[in-house]
Order: C-alpha cells, then sequence, then structure tokens
C-alpha cells in the first residue's frame, strides 16, 4: 500500500477534504530541503538545455528521444530525492485498443510529464500558452502537443479535433484532461464538454486513467510529499456511445477510481467521494 501523504498545500483545502495536517518541526525541514534538492537539477537542466533549443529544428524522434530522456531522469530525482515514487496499474488496457482518446483525472505537474512515458508517443492536449515557454514549452510544441486557445470557444473545438485526427492518423494516442486544469483531492468534479465532443469527432475508443497524485504532488505547492502515486489505466470506453451515456460512464469511472485509490492511500477502507458539482 502506498505510504501515507503528509498533507497539502493550502489549509482550507486540507481541512475540506479532511486531509493529514501540514507537518511539523524536523519533518518539514527534511520535506522542504527534499523538495529543494528535486527541484534545483530540474531548473538547472532547463538553463542548460536552453542553448540546444535551436536543435528542434531536427527531426521530430530527436527531440522525442531527448525530451523522454529528461522526463525519465527527472522522475528518477522525484524517487530517489524527493522519495516519490509511481505505480502504473492497468496496462493490459492499453494493449487491448490501438490509437485513441485518452481522459485522466489531473490534480498535478506529475501526470503531465508521466503520462509522456507511461503512454507510447501520446499528443497532450493543453493550453496554448504553455507552448510558448522557453525550452519546456517549445519542446512541448516541436513534440507536436495540442496546443489550444481556450478562448476562442466552438473556434478552439474545431481546431483541436482537427489536430486531433491528424495525431491519430500518425498513430498516436491523444490525451485530454476533461476538467481541462487541475483539481484538489475530493473536490467537486467540473467536466468541461470537449471531452464528449472529441469523443464524438474521433470515433475511437477512450480510455479513462484515475490517480491520486494530487495528495503527493500538490497544486499550487512547490513541496513534493514522500510516498506513492498511483496511476491506474482503467477499462476502455468503447467507441459510439449517446454523448450523454458516454460522459456518465466516463465521469463515474473516473471519479471512482480516483476516490479508491486516494483512499487507498490514506488508509481508508470507505472512500470517499467528491460531492456533486454545485
Amino acid at each position: 500500500m502506498a505510504s501515507h501523504p503528509p498533507g497539502q498545500a493550502g489549509e482550507r483545502e486540507r481541512k475540506a477534504g479532511g486531509l493529514p495536517a501540514r507537518p511539523r518541526g524536523w519533518r518539514a525541514a527534511v520535506l522542504v530541503a527534499r523538495s529543494l534538492l528535486f527541484l534545483l537539477p530540474v531548473l538547472t537542466c532547463l538553463l542548460l538545455l536552453a542553448p540546444f533549443t535551436t536543435l528542434l529544428v531536427l527531426p521530430r524522434g530527436v527531440t522525442r528521444f531527448c525530451a523522454e530522456t529528461v522526463i525519465r531522469f527527472w522522475l528518477w530525482l522525484l524517487r530517489h530525492v524527493a522519495g516519490l515514487r509511481y505505480e502504473v496499474r492497468g496496462r493490459e488496457h492499453l494493449a487491448a485498443t490501438g490509437p485513441c482518446l485518452v481522459a485522466s483525472k489531473h490534480q498535478s505537474a506529475f501526470e503531465t510529464l508521466a503520462l509522456q512515458v507511461i503512454l507510447d508517443d501520446p499528443a497532450i492536449v493543453l493550453k496554448r500558452e504553455l507552448t510558448l515557454i522557453p525550452v519546456a514549452g517549445w519542446t512541448m510544441w516541436r513534440l507536436g502537443h495540442i496546443g489550444i486557445d481556450r478562448k476562442a470557444g466552438a473556434a478552439a473545438l474545431m481546431d483541436l479535433v482537427r489536430k486531433a485526427k491528424a495525431r491519430l492518423a500518425e498513430g498516436r494516442s491523444v490525451v485530454i484532461f476533461p476538467e481541462g486544469t487541475r483539481s484538489a483531492p475530493f473536490a467537486a468534479p467540473d467536466y468541461k464538454p470537449g471531452v464528449v465532443g472529441l469523443y464524438r469527432a474521433l470515433k475511437v475508443p477512450c480510455i479513462p486513467v484515475a490517480l491520486n497524485s494530487g495528495l503527493f504532488w500538490p497544486r499550487k505547492s512547490l513541496w513534493r510529499h514522500p510516498g506513492t502515486i498511483i496511476v491506474e489505466i482503467l477499462p476502455p470506453v468503447p467507441a459510439g456511445l449517446d454523448p450523454r451515456a458516454f460522459q456518465t460512464r466516463l465521469e463515474e469511472a473516473i471519479e471512482t477510481g480516483t476516490a479508491r485509490l486516494l483512499a487507498e492511500a490514506l488508509g481508508e477502507e470507505t472512500p470517499r467521494r467528491a460531492p456533486p458539482p454545485r
């Protein structure tokens, strides 16, 4: 079983979600030190790579190899420096489908990195602004991840569908975070219509992904809590379902799986479900 995380950033979020208290004293000092020792080489790596961004003009395969190598190094640091491991369950469901739509819970920056090496060359849907970040953002653009302009409304969905179809034609799965942004553990789900529109347009199975990363790598926090993040790849939802049936089935799969993984990490026998959306 995963070790228990010490807590989550933001006292209000911890109390609202019934999460463990913030570590105090020497435990807090160790947490801060290990987190900073993880962040320092990550930032150093980005600075050292900056002069080599001109190499992004080389074939995409070169960029992919370099990016995956760097991500695996960061995940190694996360484990051996910050004490934060990860476990992947349900890989057999990936083998059961070809290129498809992957809909993942989003609680931290961890899955944005890890899914790039857990999956086989995925195309991740993200905010267009992220692709403008020097080094990391430019690399995401060169890797063919899908940047969307959220302010563009219906035009954004049309652009997303067009690019997603192109990535599928290349033999790549498309990853989308249905809530559009990171959510705190036990927060009420807020699924956006984009995932349904993409599912209808692509006409491929959709693989739900549940996880508990928000307990260990909190959003809006620099601290990385030791423990084990679990990423669970769930059975695929077949193509061709009615949109409402698809959304209900997808949300139930992701939220039930995530609640179970959160309960496992917290040592609780009964999973707590998030409150319904207001």
